[in-house]
């Protein structure tokens, strides 16, 4: 109950100092707008890394050294809570955006953050908006900026891993880009298998080895979205035994 308040404070907190940083970020945009996005990915990094000191989340990475520092590329992982995307957050170093359904749109203050930091909103229900999304996704990597999807659609509630939309994986096949398979293991532990409340939580986080779909052959290709499903399949069962 305790860390539920002093988060619920600190984000009334960061609410307050949004209505006064945001106008500030704005105009610097105009001038540099590189400066903004570094300015905003700096101010995120930091509120999630306090957020995650307050909840006592203690996090194992494993395989940070196969995220390339020279090059974008696509992470896709798998998704089993809210603080999925802040713990990843803290770990990819490099420029980085979220692929994120469009309902985000509604949080007034959020949703000009992910602005921010040129996350994209990816309306699964509209086709042609969905197309949209991936080809700026495309230009995104191609202009320097990896992008972290998590290809289940939604929250997985229960067991293993779900099946992974394939039309994700075209954000790597157009553009080029490496695919790093992202696992993670008991982040549901801190918020959603007992919500309301906030719990202390040891969780697993896991960059695996660089898929280069260039090297594919054209079956391969079809199947990339499988191939992909069944590496953080068996990274997450293997990686239960670590929580």
């Amino acid at each position: 109950m305790i860390r539920l308040i002093i988060v619920v404070l600190l984000l009334l907190i960061f609410a307050v100092f949004s209505l006064i940083a945001l106008p500030i970020l704005w105009l610097i945009g105009k001038k540099n707008p590189v400066v903004k996005e570094k300015a905003s990915d700096a101010i995120a990094r930091f509120m999630f890394r306090l957020i995650l000191f307050v909840c006592g989340t203690k996090t194992t990475a494993i395989g940070v050294e196969n995220i390339p520092t020279d090059k974008p590329v696509l992470f896709v992982g798998n998704h089993r809570g809210f603080f999925d995307v802040i713990i990843s957050y803290t770990y990819i170093k490099t420029r980085a955006a979220y692929v994120a359904k469009k309902e985000m749109a509604k949080v007034p203050i959020l949703r000009v953050w992910m602005r921010n930091i040129r996350c994209l909103l990816l309306d699964r229900q509209n086709a042609r908006e969905a197309l949209k999304s991936i080809l700026s996704g495309i230009e995104y990597i191609k202009d320097g900026t990896s992008l972290v999807i998590f290809p289940e659609g939604t929250r997985n509630k229960g067991e293993g891993v779900m099946e992974f939309h394939a039309g994700s994986f075209k954000l790597a096949e157009k553009s080029h880009s490496l695919i790093i398979p992202v696992t993670q293991n008991n982040t549901s532990a801190i918020f959603e298998d007992q919500k309301p409340f906030l719990k202390k939580a040891h969780t697993v986080i896991e960059f695996g080895t660089p898929v280069d779909m260039s090297l594919m052959s054209p079956d391969e290709k079809k199947n990339v979205a499988t191939y992909i499903h069944d590496i953080i399949l068996s990274t997450y069962e293997k990686n239960q035994n670590l929580v």
